[in-house]
């Protein structure tokens, strides 16, 4: 009965009701923060959109937004007004309010929301245009059109916070990385290229962006959350640089050498760490072998994090200071070394099969094992390898990558040399049974 009354309802007339409940969603934050234009002004320019664009009327259209503009304007005219006649001792200029945000976010936000109530203004054309999207048939866009907005409207003092402790060097790779997603990854061909035809540049491109928002994300984490413990900045600065994450540990313990299983657990942390990001770019790019692949990475990273909770030394500070997290220059060179390694295991794969392959990957992750892993996504995707080969290339790689970490930290304290390289060990113990697990049972 009640599918019969949905059915018989005018498609049209359904999505009015959808276009005024987006409008009553998006006025209810506005409503709560106490702003001139609350539930019933949203839902009611939702509805002006949508019924203009329902009557097909180009003219209603044009004037509905032109009404939704001269209101904005009022709006934030009012602003203005109560901003100069009842605050007169916060001066208005733009540079006092982004100091005023500096020191105190909380105050900063109110300053700029009576200044020109710009947020409320611009959500009323929002409202508008996702009334007039829905109507018009792009309900899914108005939707998430409306959610989003709402989300910016409810978390706009995370976000000032946020944009105020940012220095320069990390707006600036922010722009750098969205430049490289949304600009130069478009331009480049979509086609195989190069000897063997093993090399697709936008697929190179695209593993080359993913790895570079992998550290950027966990470098914005470490921004946050690092200095809380050990655990946090290991795992998650592993993923941003473990040198640096095994550098500082490992002076400490030539300093200190009482924490000296402290720095095991960090090291066999920022391993973990590189076999969750592994098994991610495996997951992400070639879902059909995640399972094969997440069997070894994901004993290596449940050895890694049991120890380093079996240690009981998470709650240890460790503060590590971390460069700018992304820069052209160092996506290219990412790049540049990763395409270097797909030539080359293409070319083993070709005039020596999988144990060329193996070999390579494993030299490979001496230098990067995120290179051994995307090079193999690539080759695996293209066909040139097999599934078996490609889990052996990506183990080998993790493996190398291990070991050098060995190497790192005994360079800096020459004890460490014996309890990393036995617990290591165990890593590359439990990926190697995992592997067999997959090759002969699975």
């Amino acid at each position: 009965m009640v599918q019969e009354v949905f059915a018989s309802v005018d498609p049209i007339v359904a999505r009015l009701f959808v276009a005024a409940a987006l409008g009553m969603f998006l006025g209810l934050e506005r409503e709560r923060s106490g702003k001139s234009a609350g539930m019933r002004t949203f839902t009611l320019t939702s509805l002006v959109g949508g019924i203009a664009v329902a009557l097909d009327s180009d003219v209603l259209l044009a004037v509905g937004g032109l009404l939704v503009v001269v209101q904005a304007a009022l709006l934030g005219s009012r602003g203005v007004v109560k901003l100069r006649t009842g605050r007169d001792d916060i001066d208005a200029d733009t540079s006092e309010l982004d100091r005023a945000a500096a020191t105190d976010p909380e105050n900063a936000d109110s300053s700029v929301s009576a200044s020109l109530s710009l947020t409320t203004s611009t959500s009323l054309l929002v409202a508008y245009a996702v009334g007039a999207a829905v109507v018009g048939g792009f309900v899914l866009e108005g939707v998430i059109v409306a959610l989003t907005a709402s989300l910016l409207l409810v978390l706009r003092r995370e976000l000032h916070g946020f944009a105020h402790r940012l220095t320069s060097d990390e707006v600036r790779s922010a722009i750098e990385l969205a430049i490289i997603a949304f600009v130069v990854y478009p331009l480049l061909p979509d086609e195989p290229l190069g000897p063997w035809n093993a090399v697709n540049p936008r697929t190179v491109w695209l593993l080359v962006i993913a790895v570079s928002a992998i550290g950027f994300i966990n470098y914005i984490i470490i921004r946050r959350y690092g200095g809380r413990g050990i655990a946090i900045t290991s795992f998650f600065g592993g993923l941003v640089n473990s040198t640096a994450v095994i550098g500082e540990i490992a002076g400490r313990t030539e300093r200190n050498p009482s924490i000296r299983s402290l720095a095991v657990g960090a090291v066999l942390l920022a391993d973990a760490a590189m076999a969750v990001r592994n098994l991610s770019l495996i997951a992400v790019f070639v879902p059909e072998i995640a399972f094969q692949v997440g069997i070894p990475l994901g004993l290596i990273a449940l050895v890694g994090v049991s120890y380093a909770l079996y240690s009981r030394q998470s709650n240890v500070d460790l503060d590590v200071s971390f460069e700018s997290p992304f820069s052209l220059e160092s996506a290219l060179r990412f790049g540049l070394f990763f395409l270097l390694v797909l030539l080359v295991s293409a070319a083993a794969q070709q005039y020596f099969g999988a144990t060329g392959f193996v070999v390579t990957s494993f030299l490979g992750g001496l230098v990067s094992s995120g290179s051994v892993v995307t090079t193999t996504v690539t080759l695996f995707s293209g066909g040139y390898i097999e599934g078996t080969t490609a889990i052996v290339g990506v183990l080998a790689g993790t493996a190398a990558s291990i070991l050098v970490k060995v190497l790192l930290a005994a360079s800096i304290d020459r004890e460490l040399l014996a309890p990393v390289a036995q617990k290591s060990a165990l890593l590359v113990v439990s990926g190697i049974f995992g592997a067999l697990l997959v090759v002969f049972v699975l």
